[in-house]
């Protein structure tokens, strides 16, 4: 027979990383030493505390049965005490908190929850790339929101045409922001929370990074705002803040309606996540917050490391106040994926191309991603400084 593949999968771009992991591989085959700012992974180990708690409960043979489809009590409870604890939220545990493997799984499937085939939704250009790809596979339409930096990446609401805005559904927001690392001002939520009531929009805030900050600044939750769970919902993780990203252990909280369905639609697709993890991850939730603050003192300084050696060569950069990338402008003369190209040929580094996050405004910059040994991202800078030198604008 000759295989053929669904449409929806057919009007997927090939997922960034995978591509980028494919040059990797081939070149260090060869080998060559490639130093990777490419993916946000954190490169430092899981602390011991919550290790030790996976071990522990990996021994219990009443966790290897199937898990609830929504997440245990547990740890649903667990993700509303966080928020209480750290935002002053008050969430339903049992209505308002649906566990996820992963936030990627839940981002990707929550458009099959309120998207039907020609809907439209609101996405920024520059985003993670699956927010665009989880409208296509549910059928729906993506009308990009340009990120400016005139505007501080952030999205104007006012841009978007009145027609287009009525027949949305859905819009992703991502605050402290990935790729750009921009941060948003309390006036911005309040406006976008309006927006969403003007024309009856459900946002999915992507607070993956809220625990990533420097300078004193300290983000916040989208659900903070008045109204907000009304009109949304927020995706979380322990990914980024305990250096989880393999367990893939995360969350969607807000609106009870939007996490009842979220929750529905998995119940149909999977059998929750091992619950080892799970309360291993109320210990990350609930225990030591020591942790995420040591991270916070690491990424500064690989910021610092960052920014400053590529405004010895040219740029203009501001250090960002949050998460872990550097979203830097390409030099005249250069797209973002010919400007990563020569940098990896050259140097043995990757670096991002901007343009796999987004249609238009994205293909202006590259995304470095501070998730490498320390040494090794001075070694990077050193040899995109040998092997690029001075870049003009």
């Amino acid at each position: 027979m000759k295989f053929e593949t669904a449409k929806r999968l057919s009007d997927l771009p090939v997922y960034l990383f995978a591509r980028l992991d494919k040059m990797i591989q081939e070149k260090r085959a060869k080998g060559i030493d490639v130093i990777n700012l490419g993916i946000g992974d954190p490169d430092l180990p899981t602390p011991d505390y919550i290790i030790d708690d996976l071990c522990k409960e990996a021994r219990d043979p009443a966790n290897h049965r199937y898990s609830s489809y929504f997440g245990m009590p547990a740890f649903r409870q667990a993700v509303a005490q966080w928020y209480n604890n750290r935002f002053g939220v008050q969430l339903d545990g049992k209505s308002e908190v649906v566990m996820l493997i992963g936030s990627k799984e839940g981002i990707g499937h929550l458009s099959w929850c309120c998207i039907n085939p020609g809907d439209v939704a609101l996405v920024p250009d520059p985003c993670y790339p699956v927010y665009g790809n989880g409208v296509i596979l549910a059928g729906g339409e993506n009308h990009w929101m340009p990120l400016k930096a005139e505007n501080n990446f952030l999205p104007d609401f006012s841009a978007i045409p009145s027609e287009v805005a009525k027949k949305s559904k859905l819009m992703f927001l991502c605050y402290p922001n990935n790729p750009t690392g921009a941060i948003a001002p309390d006036s911005f939520f309040h406006e976008a929370i309006a927006f969403a009531k003007e024309y009856d929009i459900l946002i999915a805030h992507d607070v993956a990074y809220c625990d990533i900050a420097f300078d004193g600044y300290r983000p916040p939750s989208f659900l903070q705002y008045p109204g907000a769970k009304e009109v949304g919902v927020e995706f979380g993780s322990a990914s980024k803040p305990y250096n989880m990203t393999g367990w893939r252990i995360g969350w969607c909280a807000g609106n009870p309606d939007a996490v009842e369905a979220l929750g529905r639609l998995k119940s149909n697709l999977d059998t929750g996540q091992f619950q080892a993890v799970q309360k291993a991850a109320i210990t990350a939730l609930l225990g030591d917050q020591s942790f995420p603050k040591k991270m916070c003192d690491v990424y500064k300084e690989r910021r610092d490391i960052c920014v400053e050696g590529l405004n010895a060569m040219g740029w203009n950069l501001e250090k960002p106040k949050a998460a872990f990338y550097i979203w830097a402008p390409v030099p005249s003369g250069y797209t973002s994926g010919s400007f990563a190209e020569m940098i990896f040929d050259k140097a043995d580094v990757v670096v991002t191309p901007g343009a796999g996050y987004g249609p238009s405004e994205a293909d202006g910059y590259i995304r470095i991603s501070l998730t490498v040994p320390t040494d090794r991202l001075k070694e990077a800078i050193e040899r995109i400084r040998q092997n690029v030198g001075k870049v003009s604008f």
